[in-house]
């Protein structure tokens, strides 16, 4: 299956270091991948059907400090759709004025919901098959942004459906928050003052944090699995949805 990466903050921040580490395991994992970083409504979404190891793109993001309040990130192995780019993770939708992203890790059988209006699939993967019908459900739901408690209890109803159909670990963003859903594996790590020396488990590279980060800096990271030697890394339980918000979890 496919890996995740997820960031969120509560000041901008780049992710070069995290996502190194994540691009490490696309050996294994080398159908594609993609980045979004969310800037105030605006997002910037790299994809490329190559491997991140191997990917001028990939190179481009793991130098590039781009800071964000919400980042994105997945590296695939294919299951259901053709290696493509319109099968590439992350995702996005426009929903009530504001721009969606969404990457998923697992495998859905049999998952063909009705899909009616303005959400339809591009590609042919059950992932943006999810997509759109949580989008849809989310339409149904709601007139307009809600907030953060009223999506996070509406996602926690809607979210056991697809769920039935298999492996559901994924990560959502509108710009605000950053949704976290964990239905087999999938791990959170807080960091904040104050700040520790941190190592990737795959790769032989460290930082500092303390060097880098102001006393008051927080910053929530999510991942399929612990990034970093040595930091405590948190496991979700099986269906546990967790929202992180200016770096925090609620």
């Amino acid at each position: 299956m496919c890996q995740l990466l997820g960031m969120n903050a509560n000041t901008p921040t780049d992710v070069m270091f995290s996502f190194t580490g994540l691009a490490t395991r696309a050996a294994e994992h080398k159908d594609g991948f993609g980045i979004a970083f969310f800037e105030d409504r605006g997002v910037r979404l790299f994809v490329d059907h190559h491997s991140a190891r191997e990917s001028a793109v990939a190179e481009l993001v793991k130098h590039y400090p781009i800071k964000s309040g919400n980042v994105i990130a997945h590296i695939r192995k294919a299951t259901q759709g053709r290696v493509a780019l319109e099968n590439t993770h992350p995702f996005m939708r426009e929903l009530w004025g504001r721009y969606w992203v969404f990457a998923h890790n697992g495998d859905l059988k049999d998952f063909h919901p009705r899909l009616h209006g303005a959400f339809r699939p591009v590609g042919d993967t059950d992932s943006e098959r999810a997509l759109c019908w949580l989008m849809q459900e989310l339409a149904k739901s709601h007139a307009a942004v809600p907030s953060i408690d009223e999506l996070t209890r509406t996602l926690t109803e809607l979210l056991p459906l697809p769920r039935a159909h298999g492996a559901f670990n994924l990560l959502l963003s509108n710009g605000q928050a950053l949704w976290a859903h964990g239905s087999t594996r999938l791990h959170w790590l807080q960091r904040q003052h104050p700040f520790a020396h941190a190592r990737l488990a795959d790769e032989d590279l460290s930082v500092d944090f303390a060097t880098q980060a102001a006393s008051t800096d927080r910053v929530a990271i999510v991942a399929t699995e612990p990034l970093t030697a040595g930091e405590p890394w948190q496991c979700m339980a099986p269906g546990e949805l967790r929202v992180f918000v200016h770096g925090s979890p609620v």
